[in-house]
């Protein structure tokens, strides 16, 4: 049986483990034959000791608690299979220069500061037609906003919430009908920078709060404590219902930026359990959901499209990439969707144009008090041009989402620590190809392997995946770790056809936001507590602070806090009755008028119609000419992708400052596809810099500190260092179980598990054998079933023992390369090795890499030195990755001078 040598490696990973925990634990050895090596081509390593059908041997480690693969530094967990097999060339992972120590980014104070911005100078350009240029903006904050005439409404923050409490606070209007309220609106980084660009790009009226809410409610506390127990279900049913209306208002009156989305649930059993949410009542909603689904719909007034059902074979045809066997039926319900980081944008710009005065890449630094320590005032820094201001204000909002707790401190005029009131709890996102899902229909994983919910949704010509959860202090770049996108590669592979191969490398671009998760710290003892967003005043400073909530709440998060902050008779808030920015002008046929009058591409012309609406006019006015007969008009900034380089000049008139403005945030490129905004880069400054009249000097900054912020995305290879392990996809296990199961009987035996270890050429004694197979055996019916298989092997493994063994194996690469075993490596040596290794280096090449060991610069490199070098992110010279590939790290039989074979380096 043929299979993949991952499969191979992780087969004798897992029986290495088993075997570990089955006996005393100490180092022992282990070997596995594979049909390919390290970098996955056919072949064998030179002089590699014995051999077996063209196969490589590969040397395993199991230490301590758990096995340890030497290939674990191989390619298999990040190889881009069209690179592979061109070259031999490879990185196992990617270093980014926002994680070494010298980097802008690294040299933050702290976490949660924003990403370092030189000052750009920008010339003003206009703004779109009706709103001020981002210039004017800062004239009217340094102007408007005095001692002698305040603002009502300050607002710190410029996210979803910030921005939608500009946009309220303009637009509300006395009993006369004016509007009287003078609204200011900063921001520290560009609109929607953090957690409101960074969502699952859903406005989701809350399916799973009504089921956390029905699962409290009918539970032991409706017993022992029925009010409260009462009084809580009511708080979320609530909660849901006026997610329905919030829903309802986006969807129905800003139709230029959001479209409805049908979602299905598969079945694959009429009872579930374990139970979803952990409540026994859910091990029924198989056969509920269809009720429960009309109920959700109803809860809308029935103004979105209805829910259904499919049969298995429609559900074939309408998502062909589902997997068939074993589907029962899928019931399917329809969320609202956007493109988050757009309507951010657009909630700004609808400020501005009512007339707020609304600037991003302002950032306030401390609070000015009265004599009474209140809080009349913020100072703040324009990032852009590096000037300094004072803006006065009767009231001062903190809308700064997970990064709230940052500016409370400010609030602080004694710098005393506040009392946390906002943590973060990240969420990550991969995306995938369009092809591993239908373009307009996407499926909910409603029973995760650790009980969260997983979207796979189409959008922008893409899938996205998500989210994770995972509790943790919020930063400012999307770096999203690898086990986490591992995690949903392998969640993403139980509904899907066995026909679609889920790989690593198919990961375009991944991220990851954090949302806040609030308490009001000044909560009186026994006050109640929100669960929702919560609004919070200090007594003391008289600031106000929102935080919590949801993306499809940001409306009403809005009205909430300017009504508490005006207090009673208050003006009307009148936004339930405006189009957001883009709205005025945009038809269902729009698309097809863009085409005609400048013969732009369809999909060119779909995206600007979904992107700016009625505004879609004023980009194209910006458009040149492709010099082709079709399409006429719109350059593309990257192939296969709908952004033009219009779209750039007129994100610059709606306040884009920087290049990652433009490849995040005004198109999605960095979030579609990491590398094509990495690809992008040179262009878009080039536009940029025209527009916005850029030195060479600032126009060189802005592309290095692009680039660092691009490589903080997630793509294709891993970025995490050259430790860490890969967790097996279901596909690759699938293969090991069926590498053991010889005789195809659908389960494994004991023989057939004996059988595996002496073809790993280990036999083990009959005990040991025993005791690995009791493990894996969960039920003891004698039989290792498939899911009992991907149980055992899915167990954690030691990363300190991977750590020991890359420092073992350092040592005996040090020992290789030093020839004259005289304790250290001198220059000489470091030449000999690049000979022996085919690898003949000019002599000021190797003078370079030997001044990068040599750490105390005495002309000897000792091994604390090489170890040290070795453990290094960077490798600019790549002789590390020629060391680690050639020397062992991709299979280690060339060590075992035992062998008839002798060394590797002969």
């Amino acid at each position: 049986m043929s299979t993949s040598s991952a499969a191979r490696i992780l087969a004798a990973r897992s029986l290495s483990k088993a075997w570990a925990k089955a006996a005393a634990p100490h180092v022992r050895n282990f070997s596995v034959l594979t049909s390919d090596n390290g970098i996955g081509n056919s072949g064998r390593h030179s002089g590699a000791g014995s051999e077996n059908n063209n196969s490589t041997l590969v040397s395993l480690l199991a230490i301590g608690s758990g096995a340890l693969v030497a290939s674990s530094f191989s390619t298999s967990s990040a190889l881009c299979e069209d690179k592979s097999a061109k070259s031999g060339a490879f990185n196992v992972t990617r270093s980014a220069t926002f994680k070494q120590s010298g980097s802008s980014y690294a040299k933050k104070k702290h976490v949660g500061d924003p990403f370092p911005l030189t000052p750009t100078l920008n010339a003003e350009v206009p703004g779109p037609t009706g709103i001020p240029s981002r210039v004017e903006q800062i004239r009217k904050l340094n102007a408007n906003g005095t001692a002698d005439s305040p603002y009502d409404i300050l607002v710190i923050g410029g996210g979803a919430t910030g921005a939608g409490i500009a946009f309220d606070a303009a637009t509300r209007t006395n009993a006369a009908g004016q509007s009287t309220l003078k609204v200011a609106c900063i921001e520290r980084g560009d609109f929607a920078s953090e957690t409101s660009s960074r969502s699952t790009k859903l406005i989701w009226a809350g399916i799973k709060y009504l089921a956390s809410a029905a699962a409290s409610f009918l539970s032991w506390g409706l017993l022992h404590s029925p009010i409260k127990t009462a009084s809580s279900f009511y708080g979320e049913f609530k909660m849901v219902f006026q997610c329905h209306q919030e829903r309802k208002y986006m969807l129905d009156k800003n139709r230029h930026l959001t479209n409805w989305v049908p979602i299905v649930c598969p079945f694959t059993e009429w009872n579930i359990w374990p139970p979803p949410f952990g409540h026994w009542a859910f091990s029924m909603f198989p056969i509920l959901a269809p009720a429960v689904f009309k109920f959700y719909d109803g809860l809308s007034q029935f103004t979105c499209p209805p829910s259904f059902i499919m049969r298995s074979k429609e559900a074939q045809e309408k998502f062909p990439q589902l997997n068939e066997k074993d589907i029962k039926y899928c019931a399917v319900f329809y969320e609202g969707q956007h493109n988050d980081a757009r309507t951010n944008m657009a909630i700004a710009m609808t400020a501005a144009e009512k007339g707020a005065d609304i600037a991003n890449y302002v950032e306030m630094t401390e609070g000015i008090f009265d004599k009474a320590g209140k809080v009349v005032g913020v100072k703040a820094l324009d990032r852009i041009t590096g000037d300094t201001m004072e803006i006065y204000a009767d009231n001062v909002i903190f809308a700064g989402g997970p990064f709230t707790d940052a500016l409370r401190q400010k609030e602080s005029q004694d710098g005393a620590p506040v009392k946390p009131a906002v943590s973060g709890a990240s969420g990550s996102h991969i995306v995938l190809p369009g092809y591993y899902a239908p373009h307009n229909m996407g499926l909910l994983d409603y029973n995760t392997s650790d009980g969260r919910f997983l979207f796979f949704l189409p959008w922008q010509g893409s899938v996205i995946v998500g989210t994770t959860d995972k509790k943790c202090a919020a930063e400012t770049l999307p770096y999203p770790p690898e086990e986490e996108i591992q995690w949903m590669l392998k969640e993403c592979e139980k509904y899907l056809s066995k026909d679609v191969k889920v790989r690593r490398s198919d990961v375009l671009s991944s991220w990851r936001g954090w949302r806040p998760l609030a308490s009001n710290p000044h909560l009186p003892p026994g006050g109640q507590v929100s669960r929702d967003h919560v609004i919070s005043k200090n007594p003391e400073s008289g600031v106000t602070f929102i935080a919590g909530g949801k993306w499809t709440t940001w409306r009403e998060m809005a009205e909430d806090v300017l009504d508490k902050v005006l207090g009673e008779g208050h003006p009307k808030c009148n936004t339930l009755d405006i189009k957001l920015h883009g709205g005025d002008g945009y038809s269902e046929s729009l698309s097809i008028q863009l085409i005609q009058k400048y013969g732009i591409m369809e999909d060119v012309a779909e995206h600007l119609v979904r992107t700016y609406g009625g505004r879609a006019w004023e980009v194209l006015e910006k458009c040149k000419p492709t010099g082709q007969q079709w399409p006429r008009y719109g350059v593309v900034l990257a192939t296969h992708y709908p952004y033009i380089e219009a779209e750039v000049r007129f994100a610059c008139q709606e306040y884009a400052c920087t290049i990652e403005d433009i490849l995040s945030r005004r198109t999605r490129l960095a979030f579609l596809n990491s590398e094509a905004a990495m690809q992008a880069i040179p262009r878009v400054a080039d536009i940029m810099a025209e527009e916005l009249g850029w030195s060479a000097k600032i126009k060189a900054k802005q592309i290095q500190t692009a680039k660092e912020y691009m490589e903080s995305y997630g793509g294709r290879i891993p970025m995490d260092d050259d430790l860490s392990i890969r967790l097996p996809t279901l596909a690759e296990a699938m293969d090991v179980f069926k590498e053991i199961d010889v005789d195809g009987s659908g389960f494994l035996d004991m023989q057939e598990v004996k059988e595996m270890a002496i073809r790993l050429g280990q036999p083990l004694p009959e005990d040991r054998v025993q005791s690995i197979f009791n493990e894996m055996d969960k039920n003891k019916d004698g039989k290792i079933q498939a899911e009992e298989f991907m149980e055992w092997f899915n167990a954690e493994e030691s990363k300190e023992g991977i750590k020991s063994y890359f420092h073992k194996k350092t040592r005996l690469i040090f020992n290789e390369i030093d020839t004259d075993m005289s304790g250290f490596i001198d220059e000489g040596e470091l030449g000999d090795v690049c000979v022996r290794l085919g690898q003949k280096l000019p002599a000021k090449k190797i003078k370079t890499i030997f001044k990068e060991m040599d750490a105390n610069n005495d002309g000897k490199i000792q091994l604390d030195e090489f170890t040290a070098w070795m453990d290094k992110e960077t490798d600019h010279t790549e002789f590390r990755k020629m060391l680690s590939s050639s020397l062992g790290l991709g299979g280690t039989s060339w060590l075992d001078k035992s062998q008839s074979g002798g060394s590797f380096l002969g």
